[in-house]
């Protein structure tokens, strides 16, 4: 995966555009900037967004070209991120250190998912905020006919809601949905597309 994953990242063109996913645009210029921590960044265009609205933004992959994109991008923005090359289980920071969690299209193995997850979590603070948007369980419906709505096609490692309540235990969901949009991010998630937002709370 990993060398997939470089492989798509090395080339100029952002596999994914340079605008920030819309959910994460809406929802977090209603937040009070503060520190932020970005996993599974890819090439930086969220990250880079949280910057430039004042966030001190912690980001990391596992992917060493997705590094060196989101560094560009931070770049031309005139913004600082720390970008960590890391695996999620190679990752680590200091426990409740985060008041933001950013998840988008960040989808693992059925069999980790739900313990990935739950590391995050030690990370945000009490009264921290996540926010996710994923692929839902229906997406196959549409990537299946549409190679350029991206996402996994392994129905295990695409999100139920349900699912994503067990493993963010502890929470309190304050945006918990699943609707049918169409993305224009990039050429890899372009085309109608099923997804799962989550805006919650750390109790």
């Amino acid at each position: 995966m990993k060398e997939f994953w470089n492989t798509r990242y090395q080339a100029d063109v952002y596999a994914y555009g340079k605008e920030p996913n819309r959910f994460l645009a809406q929802e977090l210029p209603k937040l009070i900037p503060g520190k932020a921590l970005f996993a599974a960044e890819g090439e930086g265009r969220n990250a880079v967004f949280a910057a430039k609205l004042g966030w001190q933004v912690t980001a990391f992959d596992f992917s060493e070209e997705a590094k060196k994109k989101a560094e560009r991008l931070a770049k031309e923005a005139k913004v600082i991120l720390d970008y960590q090359v890391a695996s999620l289980e190679e990752f680590s920071s200091q426990s409740e250190s985060f008041d933001l969690l950013v998840l988008i299209f960040a989808h693992f193995p059925e069999g980790k998912r739900r313990s990935f997850h739950q590391k995050l979590i030690q990370f945000l603070q009490p009264g921290g905020i996540l926010i996710l948007e994923g692929f839902s369980k229906a997406h196959l419906s549409f990537n299946m006919v549409n190679e350029k709505a991206g996402g996994p096609k392994d129905e295990s490692m695409l999100f139920s809601l349900e699912e994503l309540k067990k493993d963010f235990e502890g929470m309190d969901f304050l945006i918990y949905e699943e609707l049918e949009t169409e993305l224009e991010e990039g050429e890899f998630h372009s085309g109608q597309s099923a997804v799962v937002r989550i805006i919650a709370k750390k109790r």
